[in-house]
């Protein structure tokens, strides 16, 4: 695979990123196009009857059409621009199954869920109950899903690839199972779709969400994606201008159709224009290719780091894009403070994953998420710096 270095600016400057699970860096591509907005044809989105205010409109617009391509929706009003994934999870459970849900109902998560996967179910103020679905070697499986369900399961929110593990669920076998019992399902594609073809229709999801920056987009924008006519059944969460059609003072309204209706106020335009910009790189490099590399990368690291007598690896046999691990005796934000020493970027702590202590039995690691950008030679720096027996001292000097 190419060197794709030379489009990022932040990769010039001696630094190794290996936390691309939080967030990735921004191609040059991705950066023009939200300066070329903001200097060239800065105005808002569907409001104006003026020339820079259409482009607008059609950039905005555009980009919705490329979401539709890029995840293969059925049709673009099937996609709803959000601030990023959780607040794409939250309007799913807050304007859809806070009302769709009833006393005595089931929602079946894992513990390995980000907390944007498992809070918002938590603030439902109905009786309702959470089951969590039994995980085998930090995995979930198709036969304990089916385990899980019983009568009362209405919806399976779930991962299509966790962010600290990094293992892959069979979705499309899940919601398959899943719809054979009138069961809904939510798919947190955020770490998948980075790096793998996410095809609604062929998953047959319910909802989907997912964040632009982690996929060489901005921060402060993302997708929420819903079958249409469950989308018609939510309840907007913000209301306002750009998602009413009209009101009067006697407290009758009209809501505009889907997707405007749930996408009040001022739209991050400048993000939903550089997350077109993204998909247009991505889609130039190939996702396909992006997944082959990025797994022949991990390959070696795994491989290369080990050799250390040092370092305990938690994923090591778990198809992934990342590693997990920590240093003997080291705390991992110890850990992390000696590698930014060396110029090297990783992630420690619990990884907003808090209660997936329960099933590893580790509350806090070191991990190493990585992106077609990262080279064998960054793997070969990380494992010198991580080939010294005084770690915990070195993070301290």
């Amino acid at each position: 695979m190419n060197n794709y270095k030379d489009d990022f600016e932040m990769l010039n400057k001696s630094l190794i990123y290996f936390d691309n699970g939080a967030t990735t860096f921004k191609p040059k591509s991705v950066v023009n196009a939200i300066v070329d907005y903001y200097t060239n044809y800065t105005a808002n989105a569907h409001r104006g009857d003026y020339d820079i205010s259409f482009i607008v409109d059609t950039k905005y617009e555009n980009t919705r059409e490329k979401v539709r391509q890029f995840i293969n929706a059925d049709k673009s009003s099937e996609i709803v621009f959000t601030s990023g994934a959780t607040q794409s999870l939250n309007m799913i459970v807050t304007g859809f199954f806070a009302n769709y849900l009833q006393d005595g109902d089931e929602v079946l998560l894992t513990k390995a869920e980000h907390a944007s996967n498992i809070l918002p179910w938590f603030n439902i103020k109905k009786d309702i109950n959470i089951k969590y679905i039994e995980l085998d070697n930090e995995q979930v499986t198709l036969e304990n899903v089916k385990k899980s369900i019983t009568k009362n399961t209405k919806v399976i929110s779930i991962a299509q690839v966790t962010n600290v593990i990094g293992d892959r669920r069979p979705i499309k076998e899940i919601c398959k199972l899943a719809h054979e019992n009138n069961i809904l399902v939510v798919v947190d594609a955020a770490q998948s779709i980075p790096h793998t073809k996410v095809d609604v229709k062929d998953l047959d999801c319910d909802f989907l969400a997912f964040s632009a920056h982690k996929m060489c987009g901005p921060t402060g924008v993302g997708v929420l994606y819903g079958k249409y006519e469950l989308l018609e059944k939510m309840q907007p969460q913000n209301v306002g201008g750009g998602m009413n059609n009209d009101f009067e003072s006697d407290k009758t309204y009209r809501y505009k159709e889907i997707p405007y209706r749930l996408e009040a106020g001022t739209p991050n335009i400048a993000g939903v224009i550089g997350l077109g910009a993204a998909i247009d790189y991505i889609s130039k490099i190939g996702i396909e290719n992006i997944e082959t590399y990025v797994k022949s990368l991990r390959k070696y690291g795994i491989e290369k780091l080990s050799k250390l007598n040092n370092i305990d690896i938690y994923n090591k046999d778990i198809d992934s894009c990342s590693i997990i691990f920590n240093v003997r005796g080291v705390h991992s934000q110890d850990t992390a403070t000696y590698l930014n020493k060396k110029g090297i970027c990783v992630r420690a702590g619990n990884h907003c994953a808090k209660i997936l202590k329960d099933e590893i039995g580790v509350t806090n690691t070191c991990r190493v998420s990585l992106y077609f950008y990262n080279t064998k030679e960054d793997i070969d720096k990380l494992y010198d710096a991580l080939n010294n027996d005084n770690i915990l001292v070195d993070s301290l000097v």
